[in-house]
């Protein structure tokens, strides 16, 4: 028997239908699922020391369990020391059963290590039905051994839904358990 995880279960037997009924679907195809999670961190700072962007590199992996990559400059920036090709960032994309792993450990372990947290902030949506946070501390994440990290940094995370509006995509994020502030 294959492995499912658990937010897949409930994708198919709670929020899905709970989306068909809130936004009455015909086709229960139309309802709107999460399609891939991406995590970004850019280290501006590599710039003068290429080690940092292998830092980064393993701390996405470790933190995802799946290989992360470094991203380059796209043009040269003189005022910034940036030449086009220099590494500058690191990112990881999730699909599939690690996307669903990620985002039941984001939930449940991530979030509520989050100091001061009063909830997510419901404005990150871009009008697309695609939700973009940033995490300000890598260190929320249990994998991390505090002890190894060299300097606390901040990443990006996208979550892309096949949703049309953002009120589609926020009830989708909503009833997978994202605790979005009360506006």
């Amino acid at each position: 028997m294959n492995y499912v995880p658990k937010l897949r279960k409930d994708y198919n037997e709670k929020v899905k239908p709970a989306l068909i009924e809130e936004f009455s679907y015909e086709n229960p195809m139309r309802a709107p699922k999460l399609t891939k999670i991406v995590l970004s961190k850019g280290v501006g700072e590599a710039v003068a020391d290429k080690k940092l962007i292998d830092q980064a590199v393993e701390e996405l992996t470790i933190i995802t369990g799946q290989k992360a990559v470094s991203t380059v400059s796209k043009k040269d920036v003189a005022a910034f020391k940036l030449r086009k090709g220099m590494p500058i960032g690191a990112k990881v994309t999730l699909r599939g059963n690690r996307m669903y792993e990620f985002l039941d450990r984001f939930i449940t372990a991530a979030l509520p290590r989050v100091r001061d947290f009063q909830g997510i902030n419901p404005k990150g949506f871009d009008g697309r039905g695609n939700y973009n946070m940033g995490i300000t501390e890598q260190i929320i994440f249990p994998e991390i051994n505090i002890d190894r990290i060299k300097r606390i940094s901040g990443m990006d995370i996208t979550f892309v839904t096949t949703a049309d509006t953002d009120r589609e995509a926020k009830a989708l994020l909503r009833e997978f358990g994202l605790p979005f502030k009360k506006n």
